[in-house]
């Protein structure tokens, strides 16, 4: 079962990895680069800022960095524990997948840190921000699918590393959205 599982899993990546072409690769890099987003990440800061006091801005900020450190740890811990090698390490496939990244990354893959964190974030500040920016979290969630998207076009990341990651990440942003909301009312931080 798990065999037939990761078979379909290596088909359906292989399918949507060469779904790719030359056009479309410079987008794909520069839309899967952590550094990019630094501005939207600031625009959402911001958003939250003008929503909150400026002590629960600052309770937020520390509840996200414990976020974005929790899903990056136990991301970690993940790949190191399972070691289930990124597609980009798999001998077999080399010649019939398509490496846009000039390089592999780390050795594991499971499962993925970009689709963890960013469905982490999509969840966190969707629900964050909901009753001043109601459909702020389906642009949110849309935008983590494709960050999840981008894992599997540039050749690192398995579809299922990339659902994990999303499942795991959609978990965390709402456990940490409790937590800021435990804390602003115990607090009275509003």
């Amino acid at each position: 079962m798990l065999e037939q599982l990761l078979q379909l899993d290596t088909d359906l990546f292989l399918y949507l990895n060469n779904l790719g072409s030359t056009t479309w690769d410079a987008f794909w890099m520069f839309y899967t680069t952590k550094f990019y987003w630094i501005p939207f990440y600031a625009v959402l800061l911001f958003l939250i800022f003008r929503q909150h006091t400026p002590k629960m801005f600052l309770v937020t900020l520390v509840v996200v960095a414990l976020m974005v450190t929790f899903t990056d740890q136990i991301t970690n811990l993940f790949k190191h524990g399972l070691m289930r090698p990124r597609p980009c390490h798999e001998e077999a496939l080399q010649s019939v997948m398509r490496l846009v990244k000039p390089h592999c990354g780390g050795k594991y893959g499971y499962f993925s840190g970009h689709a963890s964190n960013s469905m982490a974030v999509a969840v966190f500040a969707g629900l964050l921000l909901r009753h001043k920016y109601r459909y702020l979290i389906f642009i949110m969630l849309f935008w983590s699918a494709l960050m999840g998207y981008s894992r599997i076009y540039i050749g690192v990341h398995y579809p299922l590393d990339v659902l994990s990651g999303f499942v795991f990440g959609a978990g965390s942003g709402f456990m940490f959205y409790k937590l800021s909301q435990f804390l602003k009312h115990k607090y009275k931080l509003y």
